[in-house]
């Protein structure tokens, strides 16, 4: 993508004016997407971009330039306007006779049916047996929308320590949306799995098992109650419910909110913030996960990050950035959504880890409260840790057993209060995928976490408990 010869002179121009560090990020982006609405193909669509991004670092100083033109002119001109932001620090030697250290091309994630292999027609018969899956499961259905994308991202990065690193990414993903209606009454199910690898994701993601689950949930909500308010036991499902730790507290241990003192977790490094029972980790080494990768967009390599264990909070989430200013190593955390965005501190996969309960045991023993099978949207304060969530999939729990559907419930309470009321967790992890927003800046993310239980949460509805 860029000869090592016009890097390093890149490089050399990026630290002309001074600088502490100075790197390039390249990457060359395919995109494919189909879209089968009504039973019909209304999107059918490729793009294809690249670019390059130049960053100099200078003490808290960054100063970021993108061009989409690799030729060798293009990327000086940038750096020189990345250079010309942080003139007057000293001017770092750069020995344009040094060789690179190219880091190791990983292969961690490995792809059986590449996508170039899995042909338009093969891709369209997917959207079609989620479609017809979906449509047979009851004639409550009035509509379906499945979608389809798949995306190859080669990367390129060198930086002023001598470092090339070089990675390829690839990732699938289907989403299922249905509508289902009956007297007035209008309710949505979906279903939207990813990965980073190919088309054998389908092997464990049937398509025809997607267009089901999502139109069961639709018709399931179509004989919904309106929801009880007040405080009450809340457990909440494996996989999707994950997102609130995302939300609630994943964002507040990201290294930019605690250095801009907008986080609940700032100066709790050592200190115990969740039950003994609860640990949490960010991962982005998890085999295929859609969250995972080879490298971050530093060109640093993926890990497993302890957040809490046992209770006890270890580390925030950072990049390089951050981690220089607080003196602990990179997390392998800095990402962006393309080369023209900087990188900054993201998560990739984060979870609760598994518990050695089993689901049905928490659900015995609580005698009242409700089942979130499936979260929502929500709102979170990062400096308080308060929020908010809907529960767009739940249900009663009465006398230790699985009741009535429940719809129009949200759940209200602290991030950090649940952390220290989860007091029963499950052994069932399971993960969920989307797109995390954040600057500005979209990235893929997983949020995971098995069946638990909050010992107390207030429900907003619209009915009292009977």
């Amino acid at each position: 993508m860029i000869e090592d010869d016009t890097a390093r002179r890149v490089i050399q121009a990026a630290l002309s004016r001074g600088g502490d560090y100075a790197d390039i990020f390249a990457e060359h982006r395919e995109g494919y997407n189909l879209r089968l609405e009504e039973a019909k193909i209304e999107e059918n669509t490729t793009g294809s971009e690249i670019g390059a991004g130049i960053r100099v670092i200078m003490g808290e100083s960054v100063a970021y330039a993108y061009t989409n033109d690799l030729s060798e002119d293009s990327l000086l001109e940038t750096a020189r306007v990345a250079a010309s932001a942080v003139r007057g620090g000293e001017k770092a030697p750069i020995n344009l006779e040094q060789k690179w250290n190219m880091l190791p091309v990983l292969g961690e994630h490995p792809i059986e049916i590449n996508l170039e292999d899995f042909a338009r027609e093969d891709k369209i018969a997917l959207l079609q047996k989620a479609d017809e899956a979906a449509r047979s499961a009851g004639n409550e259905v009035v509509q379906v929308i499945a979608a389809l994308g798949d995306s190859r991202q080669q990367i390129f990065l060198a930086n002023s320590l001598d470092e090339i690193v070089l990675d390829n990414r690839v990732r699938v993903r289907m989403v299922v949306q249905v509508v289902a209606a009956r007297e007035g009454e209008v309710q949505i199910g979906y279903e939207a799995p990813g990965a980073l690898g190919g088309y054998e994701m389908f092997k464990r993601f049937p398509p025809e098992k997607l267009g089901h689950d999502a139109a069961a949930m639709a018709i399931t909500m179509l004989d919904a109650r309106p929801a009880p308010s007040g405080p009450m036991a809340v457990v909440i499902g494996n996989g999707t419910g994950g997102v609130l730790f995302h939300e609630a507290c994943g964002h507040s241990l990201e290294a930019d909110a605690i250095h801009k003192h907008a986080s609940v977790f700032e100066g709790k490094i050592g200190r115990k913030v969740a039950n003994s029972i609860v640990s949490a980790y960010d991962d982005a080494t998890l085999e295929n996960r859609w969250g995972s990768f080879n490298y971050d967009d530093e060109g640093v390599r993926a890990q497993r990050t302890p957040l809490i264990e046992e209770g006890m909070l270890h580390n925030f989430i950072n990049d390089l950035k951050r981690s220089k200013r607080d003196q602990v190593a990179p997390s392998g955390n800095g990402r962006r959504q393309s080369y023209r965005h900087v990188a900054i501190p993201r998560m990739t996969n984060t979870f609760i880890a598994a518990g050695e309960a089993k689901p049905h045991e928490i659900i015995a023993d609580t005698p009242l409260g409700i089942y979130a099978k499936k979260l929502g949207g929500g709102e979170v304060n990062p400096v308080t840790g308060d929020f908010i969530f809907s529960i767009v999939e739940g249900y009663m729990i009465r006398q230790g057993k699985m009741a009535e559907p429940v719809k129009g419930a949200t759940l209200v309470g602290n991030g950090p209060r649940v952390l220290q009321d989860i007091d029963a967790i499950a052994d069932d992890i399971d993960f969920d995928t989307g797109m995390c927003g954040k600057d500005g800046q979209s990235v893929p993310v997983c949020t995971g976490q098995p069946t638990l239980r909050v010992r107390e949460l207030v429900v907003g509805g619209t009915a009292e408990v009977v």
